[in-house]
């Protein structure tokens, strides 16, 4: 049962791997110049390797299939 949930999770992840390719941080540096404090908000684009979305498909669908004949 636990290697059907990890299956389909590792699915989903591959799937949403290859459709967003990334996410991005939120990155906050804060400077200060003498008696002025300036702090600067930014985005960084971490990427996802289309090899990656695909091996954790291949990875899930061999989890459900490995499961399916465990029993």
């Amino acid at each position: 049962m636990v290697y059907r949930i990890l299956g389909v999770v590792f699915i989903v992840a591959g799937v949403l791997a290859l459709v967003y390719r990334g996410f991005d941080v939120p990155k906050r540096s804060d400077h200060k110049l003498g008696p002025i404090e300036v702090s600067v908000k930014q985005t960084e684009r971490v990427a996802i390797p289309t090899w990656a979305g695909v091996a954790a498909i291949a990875v899930g669908g061999g989890l459900l299939l490995w499961s399916a004949n465990k029993k």
